[in-house]
């Protein structure tokens, strides 16, 4: 089953300043974190794909005019919620994917101290109920 996990960042989950402003060390720490979870996830076949976001500040959302020409909402600089990354992994079981998901909330932070930020979990769908085809 394959299922994403969506990392949600907020000023008042994160409790810390944004990334750019930690100190440098804390950064290296943070993504050495991330790349060896995500090298781990791939050597075991877990890993379909993982990326990292840009922040709120270059969000559009984009909805379509009555003649299907793009209208552009945003930026969001001060959004109170955003997703900051993602993980699709392929996994046996939704406690497997739950246990990824605690690792990954676990990242550290400034002074190395666990993030522990909400990691949302959902299984993909491989596509509509069979009754609606």
């Amino acid at each position: 089953m394959k299922y994403i996990l969506m990392m949600m960042a907020n000023k008042e989950n994160m409790k810390v300043a944004p990334i750019a402003t930690w100190p440098h060390q804390d950064i290296q720490a943070h993504i050495a974190f991330m790349m060896s979870l995500n090298k781990e996830l791939r050597t075991s076949g877990n890993l379909v794909q993982a990326e990292g976001l840009a922040g709120p500040e270059q969000a559009v959302v984009v909805r379509a005019a009555q003649d299907g020409t793009p209208i552009t909402d945003g930026v969001f600089p001060e959004s109170k919620e955003f997703l900051a990354g993602y993980w699709i992994v392929d996994v046996e079981t939704t406690e497997e994917a739950y246990r990824i998901a605690a690792r990954a909330s676990a990242a550290p932070g400034p002074g190395g101290v666990p993030l522990n930020m909400p990691i949302e979990v959902r299984q993909v769908m491989s596509g509509p109920p069979e009754e609606f085809v």
